[in-house]
Formats: structure tokens, sequence, C-alpha cells
């Protein structure tokens, strides 16, 4: 839970935490600005940040990969494999696992070595599924939008019994996410020029969210089995 908030005005406490606030007041107020990006990396320092196989691209990937051997451990400590808890943490597994595959275009970024039969489809000419034509250009940002609405909000809401979904606290990580995405598209329909496209600084937000989520309950798990 995060601390409180001390202001002339007294004390604020938050209920979730605001790292994600943190964040991206470092990143648009700091980092946005930083000098001599181009001199020493050939582009500033924001734009390295948030491009395509850029460093937050990769800290997703370790984020995912690891929250998929979390949520993985999870499910193999809990007692009652059929619980619809045990069932939400192994599909959390599963899904995690998919996301940081599609995050390295299944190893192409690492190797080379692609299918051409979907790289040739695929908008980034790359061997993933969520780039392809239908999927990237009419399904992947509802399913963002809407993914992270439950996550940061109407999981815990609703079905606050449900340990497997994230808490709380945690709901920024989700919902800054979701309003990124909702304001990128809504601007296609809109009379001013399309946003521009930051989604991996965003999308860092979603996959520290999950991360810290299942590191959260695999210590729970060790602390209650010790």
């Amino acid at each position: 839970m995060a601390k409180d908030i001390k202001t002339p005005w007294g004390k604020i406490t938050p209920e979730v935490s605001l790292f994600p606030v943190y964040y991206l007041l470092f990143i648009y107020c700091f980092v946005y600005i930083l000098p001599y990006g181009k001199f020493f990396i050939g582009i500033s320092w924001f734009d390295w940040l948030r491009s395509e196989d850029g460093p937050l691209e990769w800290i997703q990937f370790i984020e995912y990969t690891g929250s998929s051997i979390l949520a993985f451990l999870v499910f193999f400590k809990l007692n009652n494999k059929k619980d619809f808890n045990s069932k939400i943490w192994l599909l959390i597994a599963i899904f995690t696992f998919l996301i940081a595959g599609e995050e390295i275009s299944w190893g192409e970024r690492l190797t080379g070595v692609g299918i051409d039969a979907i790289s040739n489809l695929n908008v980034q000419g790359e061997t993933n599924f969520h780039n392809l034509p239908f999927f990237h250009n009419y399904l992947l940002d509802p399913l963002f939008e809407l993914s992270c609405i439950f996550l940061g909000w109407f999981g815990w809401k609703k079905f606050n019994k449900v340990k497997a979904f994230p808490p709380k606290d945690l709901s920024l990580y989700f919902l800054f996410v979701a309003l990124f995405y909702f304001y990128f598209d809504i601007s296609w329909a809109s009379t001013t020029q399309q946003i521009r496209n930051d989604q991996e600084i965003f999308e860092f937000l979603l996959s520290s969210g999950i991360f810290l989520h299942c590191w959260r309950n695999f210590k729970k798990l060790n602390v209650i089995s010790d």
C-alpha cells in the first residue's frame, strides 16, 4: 500500500500504488527533454526508450517471461488444481508466456530466423501473430483496452475473492494503458492529427503490473509454505 503523501494542505492517503504516476512524470518531464541523445546514440533518449526493439520492449519481454515462470510456480504450489483461482493462475502463466514469445517474434529478433509464410503477411514483416493485418488493425487495441480495464478495475471490483486477479492497489498500472489506447484510437476519428504512438512507454506499465502481481503471490505462498 502506498504511503501517506504530505502536502501543505495535509496528508493524502492513496489506496493505489503511485509508481505509474511517478514513472510517467519522469518520462515526460525529464527524459523527454534530456539533451545529447543524438550525440551519443543518434536519436533522442525519449525516442530510444519508446522505439521498437528498444530497452522498454526488452524489459517487457523479461517481465512477461518472469511472470510466466512465477505464475506456473504459484499454480503448482496451490493445493486444489481444479479450483477456479488455480485455473486463472494457469491461464496467466500461459498467456504471459505467449506474450513474451510475441514480444521477440518467437526468437526472430535474436536469431534472425523466422517463418516467411507469416512474416510476409505481417505488418512489421516479422514472425508474430499480433501484427497480422486483421488482428493488428481491428482487434489488438480494443483487446488491450478491455483487458486493462478488467485488470485495473472490473476484476478486483466484481471478483474480489479471486486472488489471481490483480488487487486494487495495482490499478493504475493497467488503467493508464487503457486510457492511452482509448485516446490513441479515438484520435483517428478526430479533426486533429492522431496523437504520437508512445505504446512502449505505456505497455511497460502493463508488464510491470502483471509481474508485481505474480511476484507478490509467489512470495506469499513461499512464506506460508515455510
